[in-house]
């Protein structure tokens, strides 16, 4: 996989401030932005960026869709009303924690229990048949949530359509992320703790909900 810190940073330029997108765009855009907030922390760039970016998808009116309009704009209002020290406290305490993390976000965890288990190996061999390699800098195993959702940012907005494709990114998000996805967005929606990532959880899940309806119409 290319760098996904300087992808990520140039994605976000944009999936903050602009309006009218089109929907790939968009949607690239967004998981760009949930790799980046579930990577680490995020800074008080980026957070001033999301405070002062328009309405996600305004005028949505089908259930699904509203329902992100709404998540969006509770990220925006918790955005506006923190700071970068606030953030990095909550994702150390969830994420890293003292031994092991309150909450794992990892896919094997929530699909076996445990880490590193036969869903990583799957998911390492269907990265190969993609053509991406981990990179060296990211110690983090490629079933975490931000390899993931860097990934699926990739197979939409990528230039190489032999891999860039709906059909590619109903295959990936179906055996890799669907089945899991709405635990880890409830273990931290319910997490005493999560005051902020809880605003991060609530978009992730309207957006995979999304995300699940269209690729059910890919065929």
């Amino acid at each position: 996989m290319s760098d996904m810190n300087k992808q990520i940073d140039d994605d976000l330029k944009t999936s903050v401030t602009a309006d009218g997108l089109e929907e790939d765009v968009a949607r690239a855009d967004l998981y760009g932005l949930l790799a980046s907030l579930f990577f680490r922390a995020p800074d008080d760039d980026l957070l001033h960026r999301i405070a002062a970016s328009a309405a996600y998808g305004s005028g949505a009116s089908a259930p699904a869709e509203a329902a992100m309009t709404q998540a969006w704009d509770e990220l925006v209002r918790v955005a506006s009303e923190s700071n970068a020290e606030q953030w990095a406290n909550e994702y150390q305490e969830l994420f890293i924690g003292i031994g092991k993390p309150e909450i794992f976000l990892y896919g094997s965890f929530y699909q076996t229990g445990f880490l590193n288990e036969k869903p990583l190996v799957r998911l390492r061999d269907a990265l190969g048949e993609l053509g991406l390699e981990s990179v060296e800098e990211i110690t983090e195993s490629e079933d975490h949530i931000a390899t993931l959702c860097e990934v699926m940012r990739y197979l939409i907005a990528g230039d190489d359509l032999s891999i860039a494709n709906l059909t590619q990114q109903k295959k990936f998000f179906n055996e890799h992320m669907r089945s899991w996805l709405p635990d880890l967005c409830g273990a931290i929606e319910i997490h005493p703790s999560a005051e902020l990532y809880k605003s991060v959880a609530a978009l992730s899940r309207a957006f995979f909900e999304v995300e699940g309806y269209a690729m059910d119409m890919v065929e």
